[in-house]
């Protein structure tokens, strides 16, 4: 029985647009992960929001982990599927909850990346992945 986080869809014509989709969502989040984990590893006090009431510096942390560590495999796709929830929640709450209440174009980039982590979800990671990759050398 294949898992839910299995990648599947390994044909070329599939691969490509896969591929752009990983750049796109794993690359990009990253100018918006790396200046959080400067201020997360920095000297100054962290500021962040807390709508979950666990503390700036744990939900800065969490939201390190997903902008930068999970967009890392994203982008080089290893573990697609599953690297993107920690993703999918964090664009979710950004959102939905940090930016609830603000007019559409403030809540518009969290939507269209968690419109990117959505696809790759259901996708997976391509031809083009570290998963392929090591999916051939099992074989």
């Amino acid at each position: 029985m294949k898992s839910i986080f299995s990648s599947n869809i390994q044909h070329p014509r599939a691969s490509l647009p896969i591929l752009w989709l990983r750049i796109v969502g794993g690359g990009f989040m990253l100018s918006h992960g790396i200046p959080k984990m400067m201020k997360l590893f920095g000297d100054g006090p962290i500021q962040f929001a807390d709508p979950f009431g666990i503390g700036p510096a744990a939900t800065l942390g969490l939201t390190v982990f997903a902008e930068v560590l999970c967009a890392i495999f994203i982008l080089v796709g290893f573990k697609t599927k599953a690297a993107t929830v920690p993703l999918l929640i964090t664009m979710l709450v950004a959102a939905l909850v940090i930016h609830g209440g603000d007019p559409f174009k403030d809540k518009e980039m969290a939507l269209l990346y968690l419109a990117i982590y959505f696809s790759l979800f259901f996708l997976g990671s391509g031809s083009y992945s570290v998963d392929a990759l090591l999916s051939k050398n099992k074989e």
